[in-house]
């Protein structure tokens, strides 16, 4: 039985819950994700977790903010002339924008709005948060070497060609 190492390609299903027990996110019905183990497809601590693992396994991996979607930045939260929105007539909280900054092209989302400015924030929605995701590995094979020089799982649940 094959186990999850680097350089195999896996299908699982999961739940992923914040501290209070809330559902953030899942794999629809029927629809595993796909990943390739070792290339960074995945937050390096789920990687770390999943690793040893084999078909038919469960696993309740929690998440610290630093292995997940990083702690969370002050610095990344700005305040932006409403004029730097030319051509956006109403901007709600909630809404994203991609940015550039320093030849980096980021996501931001709106947290608030007036008449003289917008505030941003560049923080990944999952930054500072631990995070709890239940797995249930489907499948664990050897990578194709088309999905090894691509970096990530070609077909069904991962990248169609």
């Amino acid at each position: 039985m094959t186990t999850i190492a680097k350089d195999t390609a896996v299908k699982f299903n999961y739940t992923l819950k914040d501290d209070e027990g809330n559902i953030l996110d899942q794999s629809p019905e029927g629809q595993p994700l796909a990943y390739l183990h070792g290339h960074s497809n995945i937050i390096p601590g789920l990687e770390a977790q999943l690793e040893g693992k084999s078909a038919g396994e469960k696993v309740n991996a929690v998440v610290e903010p630093a292995d997940g979607y990083g702690e969370y930045q002050e610095q990344a939260v700005q305040h932006v002339p409403r004029d730097n929105f030319q051509g956006v007539d109403d901007i709600q909280p909630g809404m994203q924008f991609q940015s550039e900054a320093g030849g980096q092209v980021m996501l931001v989302t709106v947290t608030a709005v007036n008449d003289q400015e917008v505030t941003v924030d560049a923080n990944h929605p999952l930054a500072g948060k631990r995070l709890t995701f239940d797995v249930e590995i489907q499948e664990v094979r050897a990578a194709t070497e088309d999905e090894l020089n691509h970096g990530h799982v070609h077909g069904a649940g991962g990248v169609e060609h």
